[in-house]
């Protein structure tokens, strides 16, 4: 798909992964329709993307909410007349052991507020998003793509029972949509990041960084702009489709 003009909606695009992702498609020529919850961070981003001459708008929208991200895709169609593609990339971490034992004795316990909230956004907002995407794309006749950021905690990592459950969901899902969407010109993948420098990831102690680092055989975090790329890559090959890229510096192999 060549991206010039194309509309692309980028969740969680006020900050971190989603600005990277949507820099480098605007940078590509598409019209960006970014949807996060900070307004701030929006208005910041969407001025980033004029900056390369394209349309770019934002949304303030809730993807764990129905009556939200329905809104939200009707808005984008009326706004831009077309939808090509999506790439669901809003989600939140509530990290904690699964049963927390101390001197024999279960001293705490994953609570279900923290399994529900990461359930909601991460995979519900997936399924939600992704679902109207499909809709709009198809009600005004475009080919597209849609593409689900995973994780390569996917695979099961300790203290994430929550988030590894959605991101194993949301890789499972970009291969079922794949399947089904095929036929209307809509394709389907997933990305799989491993430790990446964001705002967040960075923000740790320096220690802790070097740990991780450390642990990896390219001896280094991810930079977004390398996520931002493969979305781009993604988007761009037109025979990519129900695969997850793994972009993780050989972390998992």
């Amino acid at each position: 798909m060549e991206l010039k003009d194309k509309v692309i909606v980028v969740t969680g695009g006020g900050r971190g992964l989603g600005r990277a992702m949507a820099l480098e498609l605007a940078q590509k020529g598409a019209k960006l329709a970014l949807a996060d919850l900070d307004q701030e961070g929006l208005d910041e981003t969407i001025g980033m993307c004029m900056e390369f001459g394209v349309e770019a708008r934002g949304y303030i929208a809730n993807v764990a909410d129905e009556a939200s991200v329905e809104k939200l895709f009707a808005d984008v169609a009326s706004d831009f007349g077309a939808l090509n593609g999506l790439v669901n990339n809003a989600g939140v971490t509530r990290d904690g052991l699964f049963i927390k034992v101390k001197e024999g004795k279960v001293v705490g316990k994953m609570s279900l507020d923290n399994w529900n909230l990461v359930m909601d956004v991460n995979l519900t907002g997936t399924f939600l998003c992704g679902r109207e995407a499909a809709i709009k794309m198809i009600e005004l006749g475009c080919e597209g793509c849609i593409v689900n950021i995973s994780s390569i905690s996917r695979h099961g990592n300790m203290g994430q029972t929550n988030y590894t459950a959605t991101k194993a969901g949301v890789q499972a899902m970009a291969v079922t949509w794949a399947k089904e969407l095929a036929r209307y010109g809509i394709r389907a993948a997933s990305i799989a990041p491993g430790y990446i420098a964001t705002e967040m990831v960075m923000s740790m102690k320096p220690e802790a960084l070097e740990k991780i680092a450390a642990g990896i055989p390219a001896k280094r975090l991810g930079k977004p702009q390398e996520i931002a790329n493969t979305v781009a890559f993604i988007m761009e090959n037109d025979y990519v489709n129900g695969r997850c890229i793994e972009v993780d510096g050989a972390l998992r192999v």
